[in-house]
């Protein structure tokens, strides 16, 4: 069953690391004050409720991916590698809006704790892994995608996002992770792959 992800171009991709550029898309998102896991059990559960029909429309909107989930507050220093910290309270819990939406056409949440937004074209470093999620595999593998950013010459120009692509029954071994971080600059040629 194909699911709808948003548009990317590769610019560069080595070893499970990529540079891409994205196509301005949609979000469906909301905040949620918890712990990491609990935050994005709570946040999916508020979102699946948006898309099948907790909308002013009624209207059911086709599931997407990936779920993505980005901690409030977090600051990311310019060096690498170095942990993640949050200095908030919760995390924010999205998931990408169909294509054939608009911020005109969109249905509107009726859970005022959900709401709609465009995320604009960006660039995003990007390192793509299996398995089920752990804090250690998520901090080895942001390490590892920080210093891939470090070799390229390339500033982080947001926080993190932790992107599920897979449902709960996938097993691990075939199951899509990824981490993405908003990047500024142009990367430098691939002469220090990691």
């Amino acid at each position: 069953m194909a699911i709808e992800k948003p548009d990317y171009a590769v610019i560069e991709t080595t070893k499970g690391l990529e540079i891409r550029d994205y196509d301005p898309y949609l979000v469906a998102e909301t905040f949620v004050e918890d712990e990491f896991s609990d935050a994005g059990n709570e946040g999916f559960r508020r979102l699946f409720k948006y898309i099948t029909g907790a909308n002013k429309a009624s209207e059911k909107i086709s599931m997407t991916a990936p779920v993505t989930q980005r901690s409030e507050g977090e600051k990311i220093a310019m060096t690498a590698p170095v942990g993640q910290t949050s200095e908030g309270a919760g995390h924010w819990v999205s998931f990408v809006v169909p294509s054939k939406f608009t911020m005109n056409t969109v249905p509107q949440p009726t859970d005022p704790r959900v709401r709609v937004r465009e995320v604009p074209a960006q660039r995003m470093a990007v390192v793509r892994y299996s398995g089920f999620w752990s804090e250690k595999g998520y901090e080895k593998q942001l390490a590892r995608l920080r210093d891939f950013m470090a070799q390229r010459g390339l500033t982080a120009a947001g926080e993190p996002q932790f992107a599920r692509y897979d449902p709960p029954f996938m097993p691990p071994f075939m199951r899509r992770n990824e981490i993405m971080i908003p990047v500024a600059g142009e990367p430098s040629p691939a002469s220090t792959s990691p």
